[in-house]
């Protein structure tokens, strides 16, 4: 059975440099994130928001700490950087704030193209990626070129893209700083319905306070010192007051 923790970080920490140069950007970072729970992370530029989610996305290790995804502690024993690859490409999902879709392939392809990634037929990819594009409103959308879709519709397929694994977890780092105040919540409940429905873990980084109330649990960062905020529910009103 798989661990009912999508992600557990223990005293992650991150430092650039040394000596008289050393930034320290992550300091002692703990968190629990369930399968289905959908997590907003908080704070300012420079907090270290970014670093956090590079070192749980396996892109950038920390320099001390421990990340387990899924149940799997990524630090126990040395990982080829190919391992790594390949469980990125199977366990964790990425949203950027940007879509950044393969400008050359429909819609479909771009979702398609994460299963064969990961060795799947063609078909059985393809497949997948509709179930995945019709579910979150876009399967009408499926044959359109990413010049033709909204920036609101490029983002469900991001989504989508994201899911095509079936991963443990879902990293989104500011995906809706270029949408307006509509389209941005829109995305948000997407996050949260695709953790409760998938049972994926989900973290969003956003500075967006107004949708809040989506989440189900809430960290802040500041100066690299991660903490749980108050409930969802009081910060969401605290935004709107």
């Amino acid at each position: 059975m798989d661990d009912p923790l999508a992600l557990e970080t223990s005293g992650l920490t991150k430092v650039y440099g040394s000596g008289h140069t050393e930034v320290v950007a992550l300091r002692d970072a703990s968190m629990r994130v369930r399968r289905g729970e959908v997590v907003a992370l908080l704070g300012p530029s420079g907090a270290g928001k970014s670093t956090f989610l590079l070192c749980v996305g396996l892109i950038n290790p920390p320099t001390r700490g421990t990340v387990t995804i899924g149940g799997k502690l990524m630090q126990d024993g040395p990982r080829s950087l190919g391992d790594l690859r390949r469980f990125r490409r199977e366990r964790i999902g990425f949203v950027f704030q940007k879509s950044n879709l393969i400008p050359f392939l429909s819609a479909i392809e771009n979702v398609q193209v994460v299963g064969e990634l990961i060795g799947r037929p063609s078909s059985v990819a393809r497949r997948r990626a509709k179930e995945l594009l019709d579910a979150l409103g876009v399967g009408r959308r499926a044959f359109n070129m990413p010049t033709q879709l909204s920036g609101g519709e490029q983002q469900r397929v991001t989504v989508a893209r994201a899911l095509a694994n079936q991963p443990s977890l879902i990293l989104a780092d500011e995906p809706t700083a270029a949408l307006d105040s509509v389209r941005g919540r829109q995305v948000m409940e997407l996050f949260r319905d695709v953790a409760h429905r998938h049972g994926t873990g989900v973290i969003v980084v956003t500075h967006d306070h107004r949708a809040l109330d989506v989440f189900d649990t809430i960290y802040e960062m500041e100066d690299g010192l991660l903490k749980p905020a108050a409930s969802a529910a009081a910060k969401a009103t605290a935004a709107r007051a």
